[in-house]
């Protein structure tokens, strides 16, 4: 491992920059090196050793966000020689963007991937046969949609929250987005993130039943072995309607209604009525909670044991998208009681904040706006409190399954405040969560596939195993320590919590893919780049 690390893939010209130094680095100064010519070009301090508890090492911080030129660079110190190169520039993200945004395109499922589209990952349709209600005969088209991850389920409260993430990141900074990321809908005049969610409710549409409620998610019985997706022919099982599956159904589809008005008029409408009519299944009682899986089903679970997340959110966008007192209503009493906060599946709830802050003022109670405000901000300290804590500045102690969607969770959750307040602390910890993603951990691995010159070659995705080639712009899991799989039980017990990880295929906890992980991502970089 590197003795110098940082982000590796770069920084916006006017953001925080800071590099972690560690091992037994004697040097009290450092270099940021011209990697065009290894010319010295900024000389800082090194800052004095800190104990990490997560990583159970010192280190050492420098800061050279002084650095604000256009180029491509190195930080060298006598005793630790030199990082991996990284980007100052403007649009250091965009090619970041534009194939995490693509690997969705990869993601597609009930479609053919082409040659010159997908390369080695082209594949004739899959998972295109009716899926049988669970318990029953009955069969339903429910093709289309995303494989949510590594394998080749399709989860609807996943699918829901990727697409509100692409939709977000859309809306706060259109002009990262282009309409030429190679996809078959390139060209159209419409971005291609917004035709990549257009691709994503379309299958949502075929997951609601007449009566309004929502199919929990589709699968096999199992998970396939490690093949290419058209590969897994096993019967296509469809869950009984769940009640987050509606209410995050209901949130998304109220959402797109606002995002798609101006680009198609009768489509918006269509979602509109869609999240009308789950709203109404959702509020007569009906449907299942889901805690575990039926019997007999193994896939992905997505287990909730309530659904008042995804009510919240629901309420806020459907009051955004019709002005109907009954949503602000519901939403106010449940913000009354606990303003809920949060960008993970299980909890929605600054999805939900976001929509009702958006509102005009004459539209929110001023009381519940206060009190989301002092609780996003409140929860922004206590966040900044956890990075403070540790030597690398990442705003989480609980390294768990999923941990680099919580870190760029808490990044977003520090844009909120930052939004807020436009207290320049908040951006400058927010982009600590990215850099921490893109190198500067203590892994010292971008764990953006194909980014930074170290980055994650073997993940728990199928068609990157099928292929022996690991499909570039996904962001795998990160560190977890719950040993999960038998791998990491195998070779990390009693290690510290930031380093149990492995990039290995076997390891599913540590090295897999999700969609709504990378489109957290993409937001996070949207909202600083629109702020930076």
């Amino acid at each position: 491992m590197q003795n110098i690390v940082l982000d590796q893939v770069g920084f916006l010209p006017g953001m925080q920059k800071s590099v972690i130094f560690r091992g037994e680095c004697r040097d009290d100064e450092f270099e940021v090196v011209n990697a065009l010519d290894d010319m010295a070009v900024f000389t800082g301090k090194i800052g004095e050793a800190k104990f990490d508890p997560y990583s159970g090492e010192n280190v050492r911080c420098g800061d050279f966000s002084a650095v604000t030129k256009a180029g491509c660079y190195y930080i060298r110190t006598l005793s630790c020689g030199r990082s991996y190169s990284f980007t100052i520039a403007q649009d250091v993200y965009n090619d970041l963007v534009s194939d995490m945004v693509r690997m969705m395109y990869l993601q597609r499922c009930g479609t053919a991937l082409d040659d010159k589209h997908a390369g080695i990952y082209a594949h004739i349709p899959c998972h295109t046969e009716k899926a049988y209600l669970y318990g029953t005969d009955v069969g339903k088209d429910v093709s289309g949609g995303w494989h949510d991850a590594g394998d080749y389920g399709r989860y609807t409260v996943a699918a829901a929250l990727t697409a509100a993430e692409m939709m977000l990141a859309y809306e706060a900074f259109p002009k990262l987005f282009s309409d030429d990321t190679h996809i078959p809908e390139s060209g159209n005049g419409i971005p291609d993130i917004l035709d990549e969610v257009r691709y994503g409710l379309d299958w949502l549409f075929k997951m609601q039943d007449i009566s309004g409620g929502v199919y929990h998610k589709v699968t096999c019985a199992g998970f396939p072995g490690f093949v290419m997706p058209e590969e897994e022919r096993d019967r296509l099982i469809l869950c009984p309607l769940s009640k987050t599956a509606t209410g995050s159904f209901a949130a998304v589809m109220a959402m797109a209604s606002d995002c798609f008005k101006g680009i198609d008029g009768e489509y918006a409408q269509r979602c509109l009525s869609a999240a009308e009519k789950a709203w109404d299944f959702l509020m007569s009682g009906s449907g299942e909670l889901i805690t575990h899986n039926p019997e007999g089903i193994f896939t992905g679970a997505y287990e909730n044991s309530s659904c008042i997340n995804e009510t919240y959110w629901a309420a806020a966008q459907l009051y955004k998208a019709t002005g109907t007192p009954q949503y602000r209503e519901v939403f106010d009493s449940i913000a009354a009681e606990k303003v809920l906060t949060g960008f993970g599946w299980e909890n929605v709830g600054d999805l939900g904040n976001i929509a009702y802050l958006s509102l005009d003022d004459n539209l929110a109670d001023p009381a519940i706006s206060a009190k989301i405000r002092s609780e996003i901000i409140g929860s922004a300290e206590w966040r900044i409190s956890v990075a403070d804590s540790g030597g690398y500045s990442v705003a989480t102690d609980n390294y768990c399954w999923g941990s680099n969607s919580q870190i760029a969770g808490s990044g977003m959750h520090l844009m909120l405040a930052y939004s807020l307040t436009h207290d320049r602390k908040y951006y400058n910890y927010a982009s600590e969560q990215l850099a921490y993603i893109l190198g500067k951990n203590p892994l010292d691995i971008c764990f953006v596939t194909g980014y930074g010159t170290n980055s994650p070659c073997r993940p728990h995705h199928r068609p990157s195993i099928a292929k022996g080639a690991a499909v570039k712009g996904m962001l795998v899991g990160g560190a977890n320590r719950n040993m999960q799989d038998e791998l990491i039980s195998s070779r990390f017990q009693n290690s510290p919590p930031s380093l149990c990880y492995a990039d290995h295929h076997e390891s599913y906890s540590t090295n897999e893919n999700d969609t709504y992980w990378n489109t957290l991502v993409v937001l996070l970089i949207a909202e600083l780049m629109k702020n930076g």
